[in-house]
């Protein structure tokens, strides 16, 4: 048997994070979203993750481990703990707390889902977010961590690409439950918009991390064209980027009289809600690599067109020519082209805007929660009708 307590109710989860929970990415927003709504739902929840902020820990947090590592991995960075110490306090977590469920992102990475999952006696569940276009190590670590993998009583996808690209090498079942967006929030009527920006120009924005993977040079390029197109327009950025990050762009706008790049970075949440409801379209460039589109999504609940590269995560979630517009990878003319088309046509924006909303309702957290109990307790009637007798009545 993988796990599983024989327990009928769920009440007490345990969330696993594969990365330092103190940096804000997409995995992280997923699972602190998550355990909230959990916790809306009255349930008892922890975050067991590492953390190097340690003086202002987030909120349900167990910090496993305040020592991380930056990881290069299909151009962008992640932040992992190797350390040993780990092993012992995840285990003493786990008997302390007695989690009825333990709930493991990227539950093969190390350390700190990989110990989660070897010391976990209960309902185990992974949930798979990654996406690669080619092989990577798991191909060649299938194997060994077969014993791992076998432990699960659960497997959750996020996306048709990210189930495609698990289950190559470790076939099995698994169910596509996508990530969650606060959508109330984020579609809420008169949401204050950004004074500077609120001046009737048009406005393109990009959200996220300047990471390579990310396209953010290929939206630069397309720029040009576009300014050229529409002079008023402006481009905003913002995201987990420092002034040293963004130095190269803001060279390139320099060097090519670009005056109305903004290159904006951090913004608190309230912020980047209202940057959503300030701005004309979003624009989401990334290269690949993209098991999902969050920001695809939070830009549709805020009534924005969309213009995104036509990848397989992307593809899930947008559906061209209804909530926005699908290009080429890392093709500024494309990208460029599409901005131009929408920017020039604000009847066919408000019609993709409407759809986008509709799109985006689907991927609401109440309903993606909703839906992650029910396969719980899917699961956990199905240990129960195999359980051996004298284990139920133990």
């Amino acid at each position: 048997m993988a796990g599983g307590n024989g327990s009928a109710a769920l009440e007490r989860i345990a969330l696993v994070a594969p990365y330092d929970y103190a940096y804000r990415g997409g995995v992280n927003t997923h699972i602190n979203s998550l355990a909230r709504t959990y916790e809306e739902f009255g349930l008892y929840v922890r975050v067991i993750a590492a953390c190097s902020e340690t003086d202002n820990p987030p909120e349900l947090l167990i910090n496993a481990s305040a020592s991380t590592l930056p990881f290069q991995y299909s151009g962008s960075t992640a932040y992992v703990s190797l350390s040993a110490r780990a092993y012992g306090r995840i285990r003493d977590v786990l008997k302390r707390e007695a989690f009825d469920v333990v709930h493991l992102h990227e539950p093969l990475t190390p350390a700190i889902p990989f110990l989660a999952l070897l010391h976990s006696q209960v309902l185990n569940v992974g949930t798979f977010h990654s996406y690669r276009d080619s092989r990577f190590s798991l191909y060649q670590a299938a194997r060994a961590l077969k014993p791992l993998m076998d432990k699960l009583d659960g497997r959750v996808a996020v996306s048709p690409a990210a189930k495609e690209y698990v289950s190559r090498y470790f076939p099995g079942d698994y169910v596509v439950i996508p990530n969650g967006i606060n959508y109330e929030y984020l579609s809420a009527p008169g949401v204050p918009p950004i004074q500077r920006f609120s001046d009737g120009r048009p406005s393109i924005l990009f959200v996220g991390r300047l990471d390579k993977r990310k396209g953010f040079k290929y939206l630069m390029e397309a720029f040009e064209t576009v300014k050229r197109a529409v002079p008023e327009v402006r481009l905003i950025a913002v995201g987990g980027f420092t002034a040293e990050e963004a130095k190269e762009f803001a060279e390139f706008a320099a060097e090519h009289r670009l005056p109305d790049v903004h290159l904006v970075g951090r913004v608190s949440d309230d912020d980047l809600r209202s940057f959503y409801h300030t701005c004309d379209v979003v624009c989401v460039p990334s290269t690949g690599f993209e098991s999902f589109g969050y920001i695809l999504i939070e830009g549709m609940a805020a009534g924005k067109p969309v213009v995104a590269s036509d990848i397989a995560g992307y593809r899930f979630v947008l559906q061209h020519e209804r909530q926005g517009l699908l290009v080429p990878p890392k093709s500024p003319s494309a990208i460029a082209e599409s901005l131009i088309r929408l920017l020039r046509h604000p009847g066919e924006r408000r019609a993709m805007g409407r759809a986008g909303r509709q799109r985006a309702a689907e991927f609401a957290w109440t309903r993606v929660a909703r839906t992650l109990l029910d396969y719980y307790e899917e699961l956990n009637h199905r240990q129960r009708k195999r359980e051996p007798a004298w284990y139920l009545t133990d």
